[in-house]
């Protein structure tokens, strides 16, 4: 079978592969001259900066099953660690290498900057989680399901707000409870590590898009760079008389309602009207003489509206340039210039640091789609011989690198079963 892709993010890379696993006949287009979508590397004075600082858990089952695949060793281009979101201070959850559910009991016995009735009432409602299955009712915000279990705001701001905000990139007040809780189910119960955080050594070109490229290149697969699709041309490969070719639009979710537009209208509505969400990382240089680094690869900030970063990681320990860092804000709101000033100002405050300069920022303005309680994604099938694939694609997960992947895969799945 002849398999037609338009996009080679993450999920168009994803359905190359499989496609080609499969035997079939692939051919890649990206309008873009690189690959990678909204996850890969630019360079700029002299470094590759990532268009953004991702990081990936050990749960991320298809994604790792991907990397080995196409030859990466995710051993040495990842640094796994128990998840640790503790501050400078040490105040905050880390879970020790162990098997679930001791991990999170320990982690949360041991925690810095909670009182023993915080550590309890988590604790409380983990249990109750599990028992649930971690289900609640559709239309709750993460926000509501702090409330029904009664969590203070110690916990709400220490621990549910960041983890809610880099899942879900979505505030608590309007992130859907239910996907939430799904995340952390697979987090917390897929077996020892699934919660450990895998933080890339490498730019995100290196660490998988290029190898897919290549692995690509190596099975026969055609990949065109620089050739942007139109809708015209869908529609006349959707036209075609003797048996068209099946086509996968692996694009983001606006670009696929406009090349969809004509054919599948009610689709392309659904699609087009998604919110989306910003995500920014600032890249900055310590020029303090005295900074040998962070004291661990990826710290935890308190964040609120004068103070916008979640987390800020050690790019030296990363394999980045000395003295560099990455401050990330998800479900960004602010305009270039406020958020430089503002993060630069809360690293001096809660780090200790003087001398910042800004060297890169990269704001993701559709980053994400607003994962709200009760959304309606659109299909992975738009029409006869017409799919899509993207982390916007009804599912179980986020707008995460693994979404991306899954959605990917299960696309190709989906479409050898109606051939």
């Amino acid at each position: 079978m002849q398999l037609r892709i338009i996009g080679a993010g993450w999920a168009g890379l994803a359905a190359a592969v499989a496609a080609c696993q499969r035997g079939w006949s692939v051919t890649l287009y990206e309008a873009s001259h690189q690959a990678g979508g909204r996850a890969r590397a630019l360079p700029h004075d002299g470094d590759a900066f990532d268009n953004g600082q991702h990081i990936l858990i050990g749960a991320y089952s298809a994604t790792l099953a991907l990397m080995r695949t196409v030859g990466v060793d995710a051993a040495s281009q990842l640094l796994r660690t128990p998840l640790d979101l503790r501050d400078l201070r040490g105040h905050g959850l880390h879970l020790p290498d162990l098997p679930p559910p001791w991990n999170l009991l320990l982690g949360v016995g041991r925690a810095q900057g909670w009182s023993w009735r915080d550590r309890w009432a988590l604790l409380r409602a983990a249990t109750r989680w599990q028992i649930d299955g971690f289900t609640c009712p559709d239309d709750w915000s993460v926000a509501r399901l702090c409330q029904a279990h009664d969590l203070s705001d110690a916990l709400v701001q220490g621990l549910i707000e960041p983890l809610c905000l880099s899942a879900l990139n979505t505030s608590l007040a309007q992130a859907s409870a239910s996907v939430f809780l799904r995340v952390l189910r697979d987090a917390l119960l897929s077996g020892r590590g699934g919660a450990d955080l895998l933080l890339p050594r490498t730019d995100l070109s290196t660490l998988l898009v290029t190898p897919a490229l290549r692995w690509l290149h190596a099975h026969g697969a055609q990949v065109v760079l620089g050739e942007r699709v139109t809708a015209d041309t869908v529609q006349a490969w959707w036209h075609e008389a003797d048996a068209p070719h099946p086509l996968l639009l692996a694009v983001p979710s606006r670009e696929a309602a406009r090349l969809c537009q004509s054919l599948a209208p009610a689709w392309a509505q659904r699609a087009a009207h998604l919110e989306s969400r910003a995500i920014a990382t600032v890249y900055l240089q310590v020029d303090d003489p005295d900074f040998a680094g962070l004291p661990r690869p990826m710290l935890a900030l308190r964040s609120d509206a004068q103070s916008p970063a979640q987390f800020v990681f050690c790019r030296q320990q990363l394999g980045g340039q000395p003295r560099s860092l990455a401050a990330v804000v998800s479900d960004c709101t602010l305009e270039r210039d406020a958020l430089q000033t503002q993060v630069c100002a809360q690293l001096r405050d809660q780090l200790g640091l003087r001398a910042l300069r800004v060297r890169q920022t990269r704001i993701e303005r559709h980053a994400t789609f607003a994962c709200t309680p009760g959304l309606q994604r659109p299909s992975a099938q738009i029409g006869p011989h017409l799919w899509a694939c993207g982390d916007y694609i009804d599912g179980p997960y986020p707008a995460t690198l693994e979404g991306a992947v899954r959605s990917g895969q299960q696309a190709v799945a989906q479409l050898a079963q109606v051939r």
